[in-house]
């Protein structure tokens, strides 16, 4: 799977409950992986201070997904 086929896919937990929609994705360069799904651009994350905070609030690690197809099946924390 290309990592632009995540983009717009809806995040559900494996209990059902709704979480959003891949905006974004961030990729962790050295292992070449996705790290995370954002439910809101980057872009828009990175103005302003507690950027970190920000990302973590409005983001799904990627070591949770359990399933991808029409939408993304992801364990509850």
């Amino acid at each position: 799977m290309m990592i632009s086929d995540l983009y717009g896919k809806q995040i559900i937990t494996n209990s059902g409950r709704k979480i959003g929609f891949v905006e974004d994705v961030i990729v962790d360069f050295e292992s070449g992986s996705v790290a995370s799904l954002l439910l809101v651009k980057l872009d828009e994350l990175s103005r302003g201070e507690n950027v970190a905070m920000k990302v973590a609030k409005n983001s799904v690690r990627y070591e949770r997904v359990k399933n991808i197809t029409e939408s993304i099946i992801v364990s509850e924390k």
